[in-house]
This record gives structure tokens, sequence and C-alpha cells, in this order.
């Protein structure tokens, strides 16, 4: 008999984005160990305690491994700046021209020479400086506090002066400082996006993790700077800070030394393009000159006029005031250029790779399909939902907020909860049972391979009929559809139980109906089909990069109109 209100709360559905374990770096294998141990044996190899550390130990801490800061690069003194402009190629062939002028009597050349290749450094350096130092105010008007113990008391403190061993007190909105061990937590879920692209929450817990081949990342007790609380509540030790977090291991990487733009590739191909050219005229000029008249260094002094002649002295000025142009025009729109040769560079760009999750789709879940089991829709699976999300008193995530949010149904008045068997990760299902007329019901919902195994029949058109495995076949191919078209799919089970029986447990997790699915999906921006477009008409092709599984790419690809020419895993 099928219920006339229900709904299912959603499973956890992650695709878990494996961080490699076959290289590890000593913070990831300290990090490692100390997850791999209790609480109290982390904090004792920690050094702390739950009331915190006390004032000597964070000084002791802090001359160890520094403040709690991703890796900077050291500011440079002026001199040392203004000499790394002067190594340009082309600084550096005019610096030459303007030696030769001077010492060929013709001053005014060499002083023309010499502005302009002092004036193209000075105003490249103006620029650039001005931008840094702007860089620099916006950060520390975003300087960011974090609320830990010490000495037994909670304390607000700057971020950056976490030190290993600091209990950090963590609540809904909080962002991860460092990489923490949990100690205790309560409903704590936290969003990994930063680092792994996967929108969904992940759940934490205090336990130690019985399964030795997962990655970093997947550590159940372990939270990572750059990502945030969604929910719940936690106390956590400080165990990697700065540039020993995992986040700093990846801004290492990629704040070492840049490779040559494109840009500084072409001035110096140019630079030595000229110098080449010139070689060769001054000695063919030196050579026909002093064959002819037999004065050599007639020859020679003519042969240098024809490379000062050469030289375009005015190309590093008229560079830098286009590239300073631009840089102004770009700070009009809100973009700070900290290096102006990135604007050229930013110009030539003929392939783009973004990500997905938050930067193309809004970075939320939306329930987009309830249907039945043959992929109709079915306002019996959105109800039996509804139910199982309303009354469910654990935290609710984004998949039970999506289905509460896509109807208001007085549920209260319909049916009366009885009792709940909470979601865990090995059933990947939660139930709730209800009163309603004269039996009770418990509604299931959880991962579609999970729900089909405490399944024994199914709905269809208000018939319930046997699952059997020829079934149950062609019953997947529903789902496999959904999940090929991009969506989450989480199925919806039902039983019915007479009223006087007000006690369950997971094992009456069986021999359950089958009502339907419920897909959802993370949804495009409304800004990115048109952004995409522009690039697309401007000849810049797109490629996205994303820990999501392709299906769901594919689909979104699709839906801000960007053609998927292969996919490579």
């Amino acid at each position: 008999m099928a219920l006339s209100f229900n709904k299912l709360v959603p499973d956890i559905i992650r695709q878990k984005v494996k961080s490699t374990t076959s290289v590890l770096s000593e913070n990831d294998k300290f990090f490692i160990d100390i997850c791999s141990v209790s609480a109290e044996k982390c904090l004792s190899i920690l050094g702390s305690s739950k009331d915190g550390l006390r004032d000597e130990d964070v000084i002791k801490y802090r001359e160890k491994l520094g403040v709690n800061e991703l890796i900077k690069k050291e500011k440079k003194n002026f001199l040392f700046e203004l000499f790394e402009r002067f190594k340009n190629p082309l600084a550096v062939q005019l610096l030459v021209i303007g030696l030769i002028s001077f010492w060929m009597g013709d001053f005014r050349s060499a002083i023309v020479v010499g502005i302009m290749v002092f004036m193209s450094v000075i105003l490249s350096y103006v620029q650039e400086t001005r931008s840094s130092h702007a860089v620099e105010k916006l950060q520390k008007m975003v300087q960011s506090k974090t609320l830990v113990i010490r000495n037994g008391k909670e304390v607000e403190i700057p971020t950056a002066e976490l030190v290993r061993g600091d209990i950090v007190v963590l609540d809904a909105g909080s962002i991860i400082p460092a990489d923490l061990r949990l100690i205790y937590c309560k409903d704590f879920f936290v969003n990994q996006s930063t680092l792994t692209g996967e929108s969904m929450p992940i759940e934490k817990s205090v336990e130690l993790d019985a399964q030795s081949d997962k990655g970093v990342l997947d550590l159940p007790n372990a939270c990572f700077q750059g990502s945030y609380v969604v929910s719940g509540a936690a106390k956590a030790a400080v165990v990697n800070t700065g540039e020993n977090t995992y986040l700093g291991s990846i801004s290492a990487k990629i704040s070492r030394e840049k490779n040559q733009t494109s840009f500084d590739r072409g001035i110096s191909q140019f630079t030595w393009l000229m110098i080449r050219f010139m070689l060769v005229m001054v000695t063919l000029v030196f050579l026909i000159v002093g064959l002819t008249k037999g004065n050599w260094l007639e020859a020679l002094v003519f042969a240098m006029s024809v490379a000062v002649g050469l030289t375009p002295e005015m190309l590093p000025m008229i560079l830098t005031v286009n590239l300073s142009k631009g840089a102004i025009t770009m700070s009009k729109k809100k973009v700070i250029v900290k290096r102006l040769s990135s604007i050229q560079n930013f110009g030539a760009i003929d392939i783009l790779c973004t990500d997905k999750t938050g930067t193309i789709t809004q970075d939320r879940v939306v329930l987009e399909k309830f249907v039945d089991v043959t992929n109709r829709p079915s306002e019996d699976v959105l109800r039996y939902a509804y139910i199982n999300s309303y009354y469910q008193t654990g935290l609710r995530n984004l998949l039970d907020r999506s289905i509460l949010s896509h109807t208001e149904l007085n549920v209260e008045k319909a049916v009366r909860k009885v009792d709940e068997i909470p979601f865990d990760f090995q059933r990947k299902r939660m139930s709730v049972i209800v009163e309603y007329e004269d039996f009770n019901v418990m509604i299931t919902k959880g991962s579609v391979e999970d729900v089909y195994g405490a399944c024994g029949h199914y709905q269809l058109d208000n018939e319930i009929l046997p699952l059997i495995d020829v079934i149950k076949r062609d019953l997947m191919e529903e789902y496999e559809r959904l999940s090929r078209n991009g969506y989450r799919v989480i199925a919806v089970a039902y039983k019915e139980f007479p009223k006087e029986k007000t006690a369950f447990s997971s094992k009456d997790e069986q021999d359950m109906i089958l009502l339907g699915y419920l897909a959802f999906f993370d949804p495009p921006k409304d800004s990115a089909p048109m952004a995409l477009a522009g690039l697309k008409q401007m000849g810049v092709n797109i490629k996205i990069l994303t820990g999501d599984n392709e299906l769901v790419t594919q689909k979104i690809c699709g839906d801000v109109g960007l053609e998927s020419m292969g996919i490579i895993t």
C-alpha cells in the first residue's frame, strides 16, 4: 500500500578523490601517523593536552616551525629589483649600444638611449610596485582569526599565530586554519572542494581509520587548510602549519620560480635576431670599408654607427607604456596586474583550463527529478523522501536541504514519527518510521546499491511485484540512465509494519518495497554560458579540470554550451 506522503533522506554519495600515497612528504607521513593513533596519544605526541598549549610551548613551536602562513616570496630591495629589470636582453643590447655611442663621441645618442632604457625600467618598477602594495593592503584587510584553547581558556588569535599542538575550536562556517587532527566532533561535515573539486560535504569523525591504503585527503579524522566547516562542531589539534600543510605543499609547487612568459621569450628572440643581424652587418661593413679605404679605424667607427642606427632605441619605452596603459585600464575593472608582461600573455590565451565546481557550477545541489522505477515522474517518491528528510534528527546535508526546499508539505498533520535508524557508512542508508492511519511505515533512502540490497519487492502503478534478479537488472538500467545523464542518484524504499511495533533496528531493513529514485544536480551558474560563449568567440578553447565523474562533467558541458570532444582520466 502506497503512502500518500513520503520523502527520502538522501544518502551521502561521493566520488572520492584518491590522493597518491606512493610519494609522500615527511609532513604527510607524520600527519598520517598522527591520524592513526588515538586522540589521547595524538595530543601526547604533539606535546599538548585538552587544555591546549602553555605560552612557553607556543614560543618553542613558533621558533621551530615558524608562523602559519603559506610561502611568500621574499621582498627584494630597490636596487635588486632594478637590476632584475636591466637583465632584459633588449635593455642589455641598448646599454651596449649606448656605451658604443659614448665611446665614439656621439653623446646625444648615448644620452637618448640611456634615458629610454632607464625610463622603461623605472615605469615598469613603479607600476608593478603599486600593484604589489595594493595586494598587500587587501591581504591585511582580510586577515582572519581563529578560536583556540590555550592555558585552559578559549582565546581568539590571528590565524598566522597558530602553532603545532594548538587546540582549535570549530563550528559551522569556520575556515580550517591548518592541517588538523580531530579530537572531538559532533555531526561534523566539511567541504574540501578547494582541494578535491567535490562539492558534496564530507562527514568527519574522531574514530581511527581501519583502511591503511587511503590517501591523505580521505582520512576521516583529518581536516585540511583551505576547507571549511559546513555544519556541526569540533575540537581539533593542529598538526601542520604554513608551508608544511597539504595546501602549503601545493602552494610551494606553483610559487616556484616561473618560466619565461611567451612575451618575454618573444622579446628575447627578437633581441637575439637583431644582435645576429647586427653582427653580420657590422662585420660586412667593417671588412668592406677597411678593404676599400685601407683605414681600419675609420671602418670600425663606421661599422659601429651602422649598429647604432639598426637599434630600436624607443622599443622598450613603447612596450612598457603600452603594457602600463593596459594595466591601468584593467584596474578600472577591479583587476590588479602584478606583472606587466602577464597582460600580453592574458591576451594571447588560446587554451583556458578551469575548475568546474563553484566556477562553472553554483556549488550547490538541486533536486531535479523524482521518478518511479521506470523513470516516470512520481509524487509518491517526492512525498516519501520529504517525510524522511523532515523527521530525521541527524545533520541535514545538501541533499536533504534540496529535498525540503523543493516543496513544502505539512507532514506533522499527516503522519507521526515513531522511530529512526540513523545513517552510517556501512549501510549507506537511513530510515525513518512514521505512524500512518492504522500501521507504521519505514521509509528508507540511501545509495541505490544498498537500498536494492534491502528490497525484495518493487512498486509499479500501485502494484507490488517481486524484485527477482532479472527485474533488478532491468530496473538498474533506469538508475544507470540517470547516472549517464550526470545526476547524483539515491533510491527510496518503504515497508509497512503493525502499529504495535514501536522499536526498530537496521535488521528491520529487509524485504522492503523499492519505490523510485531521486536525482540531484549541481546546476551551472547563469553567467557561465555567456562567459564561455564570449571566450569561444575570441578563439579560446576551454578545458574542464575536475575531480567529479565524467558523466556529470559531460552534462554540465552540454548545459553551458561546451562541446565535449574527449575525456582524459
